[in-house]
């Protein structure tokens, strides 16, 4: 709907758009803003939203139907829960999902018995995620559809258990990155500056990079981070990059008193710097269909420290090129998980190994994979 250059799934579509050109296609982008310059090969059709932010999704959703039918590409690939669309992206997962997790794990420790009821209840009356299922379900029945990619098999797996789709029309396609992009030869000159940037010396670097906060679990991981410095671990620091509602979590860590050891960046375009400056990434995400920041982080040459319900885990080891956390609502098991790698000879060897890890899911792997899936249902439609 719209595109800006923070978030992950929109740096994945410009890196999918660009590998789609250089394979020859002509790309119809349609969307209702577009933050970047439109690049060649590329043709925007800007589809009208209006009013509060569920009215904008649900105008953006039957507006793109009316302008997609009349351009008429080959093949119809849709990013968001649209009505009209061949292949569906379902990068940000199951909404469904995501509410049984937030309600579950999510907000523990915020809240209790008939308060605890009463947010749950406001959440599922909200017309934000009322309008969000109503377009998920419709997606998922829709009889144009003809695959839905999933990131990751837990992704295609909660898909079939809410909304009964035959496996048979669920793709699993994961993330890919430009490897070429994260050149280590040149991290120790960037590490330099931005950690003076950022006053780090000698402290171990977390970093943490996603907006939403509360999904991606920020909450605990700070909690986590209070409860290593308790334990003696003092020269940590923790970098927070990302939109979200920061005044909530400075408090948080201030009550912890961490606050001087928290620096909130806001959302950041040289996210690679960051990368340089860390020693150690962290993501303990309540619900995370598959994170882009994760393997753009690994590709950086960090050892990862994330969930299990983040789709990314799938791909690594326990213990070799990352750390998986079971419960990301429990610190104390985010703090276990981090302190191997304060060793600095343990978090070289699972940094080497996550880049390697790294390498083996290029941006040109997953759009090979989408254009065979394109291909196989442009031949559908011809015959």
């Amino acid at each position: 709907m719209r595109y800006t250059p923070y978030g992950g799934a929109e740096v994945f579509l410009s890196r999918f758009i660009d590998e789609l050109i250089k394979n020859g296609h002509t790309c119809h982008l349609f969307a209702a803003k577009w933050d970047e310059d439109i690049k060649d090969g590329v043709i925007w059709h800007r589809v009208k939203t209006f009013g509060p932010s569920f009215l904008r999704l649900l105008s953006f959703a039957v507006n793109a139907w009316f302008v997609v039918k009349r351009t008429a590409p080959d093949v119809i690939v849709s990013f968001e829960r649209t009505l009209y669309q061949d292949i569906y992206r379902a990068g940000d997962g199951c909404h469904k999902e995501w509410l049984m997790q937030r309600q579950g794990s999510g907000v523990r420790g915020q809240g209790s018995g008939t308060r605890r009821i009463i947010k749950d209840i406001i959440t599922f009356l909200n017309p934000l995620h009322l309008t969000i299922l109503y377009l998920e379900k419709r997606l998922f029945r829709s009889k144009k559809l003809k695959y839905v990619v999933a990131n990751s098999n837990r992704g295609k797996e909660e898909i079939i258990r809410h909304y009964k789709l035959p496996e048979d029309n669920i793709c699993v396609i994961y993330n890919g990155i430009d490897i070429n992009e994260f050149d280590l030869g040149c991290r120790d000159k960037i590490r330099a500056a931005y950690r003076e940037k950022l006053n780090i010396k000698d402290e171990i670097a977390l970093l943490f990079v996603g907006s939403g906060f509360e999904r991606k679990g920020l909450g605990f991981l700070i909690e986590a981070v209070g409860i290593l410095k308790r334990n003696g671990y003092n020269k940590l620091k923790l970098i927070v990059a990302g939109k979200g509602r920061i005044r909530k979590y400075k408090n948080a860590a201030d009550r912890l008193g961490i606050g001087k050891d928290v620096i909130f960046t806001g959302p950041v375009k040289d996210v690679q710097g960051y990368y340089s400056a860390a020693d150690i990434f962290i993501l303990p995400s309540i619900y995370e269909p598959f994170s882009n920041a994760c393997l753009e982080a690994m590709a950086s040459g960090l050892p990862v420290v994330t969930s299990r319900i983040n789709g990314v885990s799938e791909i690594l080891t326990d213990g070799k090129d990352g750390m998986i956390i079971d419960d990301p609502a429990n610190p104390e098991e985010i703090a276990e998980k981090i302190k191997p790698l304060l060793s600095e000879e343990i978090r070289f060897a699972v940094a080497k190994a996550a880049r390697k890890t790294a390498e083996n899911h290029t941006i040109e792997k997953n759009v090979n994979e989408f254009l065979r899936l394109i291909d196989e249902v442009r031949g559908g439609l011809k015959g």
